[in-house]
């Protein structure tokens, strides 16, 4: 039931790139306990089916302002290996929740800390966003075209990959270590870091001389011709990708241009302009179908670009079923990797903040009476 089964992670619910970790984890059979806060408003989450980030959770509510509740999150972290939080520097340790006060209750544990900026540095307690992020490690300013401003890549580079999943890969190389040391350690994990270091390959290429820093003229920049979206005749797009010279050839035969005396060289970075015109007036002349129809088991390297209501209906998808789909009709994406022997589960739907909160505290030794006080005196909230 997954490689991560035996493990249990507390989670201090958060938004982004925190929950995003802790779904990775789970997704890979780890046990991972949500903390949600006891507000009035922590119920507010309508359509509980559709919180992916939150899926294969249990889920308990607790007011960490008081010492009871936070006594509890301690009595949760006797018994785990790992907690994720993904508050600004200080914030846990004015809870009475910080790393020493963890690793003394618990000396194995790997504790997980989710920032923009990190732990430490001039910027540490400064806002930020995504955006900021990315920014400041060098990965924004190069996405865009010629001549215009960085386009902003949603939010996949910074809270994602460079936050969440940094933030998984560390937990679980800590958590690897700490079955040799038998110590925990603290994981800190900064979007600004961990964008930074998707780009590692990108800032190479830039000290060679290989790569511009003139936005939308490399190779793969949407400066060639041959690593472009083009759009087609009923205003969809196909993405081409044909990099590799036996690629390249295929392309132009499948569009009709390999027999063109004319044509320059796949690599004349000068002729790039005018060979996008070029192709851009060829996947003009017909409707994206014609185009998948075309390209379909070709190494053209060319695709459709998928819209999200058309990506699980793909063949491709559908074969390798991709994607999950409830009764209801709610579909999302199943859990990668995949392994040949300790595939990870069916993701679990999300349940709603506090479902599991009576259960929990009665497997940690409260009797009912002592849940009901805790209950009473908004220590601890439950599902409405």
């Amino acid at each position: 039931m997954g490689p991560l089964q035996g493990y249990r992670i507390i989670e201090i619910a958060g938004i982004g790139p925190g929950p995003f970790a802790a779904m990775l984890l789970a997704d890979m059979g780890a046990e991972v306990i949500r903390v949600e806060r006891c507000e009035s408003g922590m119920f507010d989450f309508s359509q509980t089916e559709l919180d992916f980030l939150n899926r294969g959770k249990r889920c308990i509510a607790v007011n960490l302002k008081s010492e009871q509740g936070v006594n509890i999150v301690k009595d949760l972290l006797m018994r785990a290996d790992g907690l994720i939080e993904g508050f600004r520097p200080g914030v846990m340790e004015r809870f009475g929740l910080g790393p020493d006060d963890c690793l003394a209750i618990n000396s194995k544990l790997i504790y997980g800390r989710m920032t923009g900026w990190g732990q430490t540095g001039p910027m540490a307690q400064t806002a930020g966003h995504d955006i900021n992020y990315i920014s400041l490690a060098g990965a924004l300013h190069p996405i865009g075209r010629s001549g215009d401003k960085p386009v902003i890549p949603l939010n996949l580079v910074g809270d994602f990959g460079g936050g969440g999943q940094m933030l998984a890969f560390g937990m679980v190389c800590a958590l690897l270590e700490a079955q040799k040391s038998g110590e925990g350690q603290v994981v800190d994990a900064a979007m600004v870091d961990g964008a930074a270091v998707l780009m590692t390959s990108l800032f190479a290429a830039a000290q060679t001389g290989f790569w511009s820093e003139e936005r939308g003229t490399n190779m793969l920049d949407s400066g060639a011709h041959f690593y472009e979206v083009y759009e087609t005749q009923d205003g969809k797009y196909m993405a081409v990708g044909a990099i590799e010279p036996q690629f390249y050839a295929s392309l132009l035969e499948k569009l009709g241009l390999n027999n063109d005396p004319e044509l320059p060289e796949q690599f004349d970075a000068q002729a790039w302009p005018a060979l996008k015109q070029k192709l851009e007036s060829v996947f003009k002349q017909h409707p994206r179908a014609y185009w998948e129809k075309l390209f379909q088991g070709c190494d053209a390297c060319v695709t459709p670009v998928l819209s999200m209501s058309e990506v699980a209906a793909h063949p491709h998808h559908k074969a390798r079923e991709s994607f999950v789909h409830s009764e209801s009709g709610v579909w999302q994406p199943r859990s990668a990797p995949r392994y040949s022997r300790t595939d990870s589960p069916r993701p679990e739907p999300a349940v709603a903040p506090g479902a599991d909160t009576m259960r929990i505290l009665q497997e940690l030794g409260y009797s009912e009476s002592q849940c009901e006080q805790l209950l009473s005196d908004e220590v601890v909230a439950q599902e409405r």
